[in-house]
Order: structure tokens, then C-alpha cells, then sequence
């Protein structure tokens, strides 16, 4: 199987199908190679690797950088995640829309988010081992959230009452917040 690069419905948006070669032993992947990568459109140079350990329930979200914004490469390690992308660019035919797609240790597949889109990510199994790459470094100072729940949004989330962080509860509305 070779690698897939699958446009969603908000073009910029890209989930991959990494190739995957299985054995005896386990199986191999290759997560990212620039040159494939750049080839599918994606030119975005990754700058820092991220890692969260999530248990069922847990939602974060939704995260973005306001000056330094960061396209996302998104990997599920282990578990299953359920990510969103939502384009926050005032200037896009696509602003406000959003898509998702399940992401799991079991299909290998990553979600590719452009810069200037926010991101989230919901855990549907017991735990999730997520890995993301970033374009930017992370900056405290640009460190942006929108409300998982803003109603202008609508993202049919597949959990009811999520487990948040103090920072994604206080997060503001769509209507209130900063945007591109």
C-alpha cells in the first residue's frame, strides 16, 4: 500500500494514509518524510514535536496560535482520537467550517491542519497516545482557545460532557475571541 494523501472537505485539510509494511514481528510505518510530504502540498516545515496521554473523555481544544500561527501534523499513537480542524481565517470562502476524522494507533491515518485553523482533539478509547507536529514553536503569548461548545460552530462532538482543562473552560465564544 503506498501512502494517500486524501483531500476532505475543506481542501486544505488533508488526511494521509501512511504506508504501513507488517511482519512477523509488529509492523513499520514511515510518519513523515519531507519530500512525499511537500509533494502532496504539504510545505509546511516542522519546527517542534508534541505529545499528550489523554484518557476517555478528555477533550482538547479548540487551540491555535494567534501571531505565530502553527500547521499541525496530528497521530494517533495508540487509542482513538476523534480530531477537528476549523478554519478561523476571517478572509476564507471556508471561515468557521470545520471537519474531523478519526484517528487511531489501529489505522495509522494524520490529520494534516494548515496554519490558521484551530485544532481539538476528543478520546473515544480508554486512552489515547497523541503526536503532533508543529510549524511553529509554541508562543505562551499567542496561545489562543475557542469554546469546544460555541453553538455558531456546531461541531457534533461524540462526547456530551467532556473532561476540559481550566483553560478550555474559560475559553471565549467565537464571536468574542481574536482571530486571523
Amino acid at each position: 500500500m503506498a501512502i494517500k494523501f486524501n483531500p476532505t472537505e475543506l481542501s486544505e485539510v488533508i488526511l494521509i494514509e501512511p504506508e504501513v509494511w507488517p511482519d512477523d514481528r509488529g509492523h513499520f510505518a514511515e510518519l513523515y518524510h519531507r519530500e512525499k510530504y511537500r509533494a502532496a502540498g504539504i510545505e509546511a516545515v516542522f519546527l517542534q514535536d508534541n505529545f499528550s496521554f489523554s484518557c476517555r473523555g478528555a477533550l482538547r481544544g479548540l487551540h491555535y496560535q494567534l501571531n505565530k500561527p502553527q500547521a499541525k501534523l496530528v497521530t494517533a499513537l495508540a487509542g482513538e482520537i476523534w480530531d477537528v480542524a476549523v478554519d478561523l481565517r476571517r478572509s476564507s470562502p471556508t471561515f468557521k467550517r470545520w471537519v474531523a476524522a478519526r484517528l487511531s494507533g489501529e489505522n495509522k491515518r494524520q490529520l494534516y491542519i494548515p496554519a490558521g485553523f484551530g485544532h481539538g482533539f476528543c478520546v473515544l478509547s480508554e486512552t489515547a497516545s497523541v503526536l503532533y507536529k508543529c510549524s511553529e514553536l509554541y508562543s505562551p503569548a499567542d496561545d489562543r482557545s475557542l469554546r469546544w461548545s460555541d453553538p455558531e460552530l456546531a461541531i457534533a462532538w461524540p462526547v456530551q460532557e467532556p473532561m476540559l482543562s481550566k483553560k478550555d473552560l474559560a475559553a471565549p465564544l467565537l464571536a468574542e475571541a481574536e482571530l486571523f
